[in-house]
């Protein structure tokens, strides 16, 4: 008998060590709503991840709507240890951290390879902004895609925004849309469409493939095709958390999570292309829900406003906005970004 329970409590406490030495991550993810991205990609890479990089972890996947945080909340939701992990959006969160803007202010990456070039070098100024105010270091960054305006009346142009109130993501792209007399509005991804069906809003800027799983083509007419942002977002995990995990374990979680980062450049790029024809009805739509919007001609002296709208708009708002809080922020930009325009 003496045998027998001595067994017994040694194998209880080796289960105990064992268990003590898998560690487990809290994640909370990119709205469900928000599309194939999130769909595809970030959850089944986060509830396999023990399984398809060996390391001895256990991961708690969460998307931030099914638990009922406001998309804003996500720096703060990391700073606070809720969460080990978050799936930041770029746009929202920075409300309380501006610096994260610098990565896709309007007209800086009008294409997939500008935005690559320009995370790049700004990335390191958003990290030491993040680890000091938030105590959390940035894993990387990925765009949902294009960011372009869908609208409930029809619309030709930039100039038919006039007298709009029109959903944005952040401060630059409300600068951007004010020029032409529009009221930009923000809300979370979650209210936008009842938003735009009960006139809250007429238009709404969004990747075509967020909002044709979000069903805004069900309540809008037309999509201007004009690409403002990339809409970067990414990931990053509480320092203590982080400080706190085995070398062996930083290494192939960042290693892990590097590869996804990439894998979602590859697949936003996909997707960009094939929303948009499943939106207006074109074929194939091979990802999405075939729709019938009208999609309005992008003329020449739109692209040109875009492009101009980095230097004579969202540039001078975000510096404004980000000095307040980051006194080096428009000399780190100009000394990485800027640099290389």
């Amino acid at each position: 008998m003496l045998r027998t329970l001595l067994c017994t409590a040694f194998a209880f406490a080796a289960a105990s060590v064992a268990t003590a030495e898998t560690v487990t991550l809290r994640v909370l993810g990119q709205p469900a709503g928000s599309g194939l991205i999130q769909q595809q990609k970030e959850q089944p890479f986060f509830e396999s991840l023990a399984q398809t990089s060996g390391l001895d972890i256990q991961v708690e996947y969460l998307p931030i709507d099914v638990a009922g945080i406001p998309d804003t909340d996500g720096m703060r939701v990391l700073r606070s240890g809720l969460f080990d992990i978050v799936s930041i959006r770029g746009s929202q969160v920075s409300r309380d951290e501006p610096t994260i803007l610098g990565l896709d202010l309007v007209g800086l990456n009008p294409t997939f390879a500008d935005g690559k070039t320009n995370t790049a070098a700004f990335l390191p100024t958003v990290d030491k902004a993040i680890q000091a105010k938030f105590n959390a270091k940035l894993l990387g960054v990925w765009p949902a895609g294009p960011q372009v305006i869908f609208c409930k009346p029809e619309v030709n142009s930039l100039a038919d925004l006039n007298n709009k109130k029109v959903r944005v993501g952040d401060q630059s792209a409300a600068a951007f849309v004010a020029q032409f007399g529009a009221v930009g509005v923000p809300l979370p991804f979650g209210e936008v469409q009842q938003s735009l069906a009960r006139g809250v809003v007429d238009c709404a800027i969004t990747g075509p493939s967020s909002a044709n799983s979000g069903g805004w083509p069900e309540v809008t007419t037309t999509v201007l095709p004009l690409a403002l942002q990339l809409a970067m977002n990414g990931y990053a995990i509480n320092l203590n958390k982080w400080n706190s995990l085995p070398p062996e374990v930083q290494q192939g979680l960042a290693t892990a999570i590097s590869g996804l980062n990439a894998d979602i450049w590859d697949y936003s790029e996909e997707l960009y292309s094939d929303a948009m024809r499943c939106n207006t009805g074109a074929t194939p739509c091979e990802h999405g829900t075939s729709y019938a919007l009208k999609a309005a001609p992008v003329s020449d002296a739109d692209l040109a406003t875009v492009k101009k709208a980095l230097i004579e708009t969202s540039l001078p708002t975000w510096v404004k906005q980000c000095n307040a809080v980051n006194p080096t922020c428009e000399a780190d930009w100009q000394a990485s970004v800027g640099a290389g325009l």
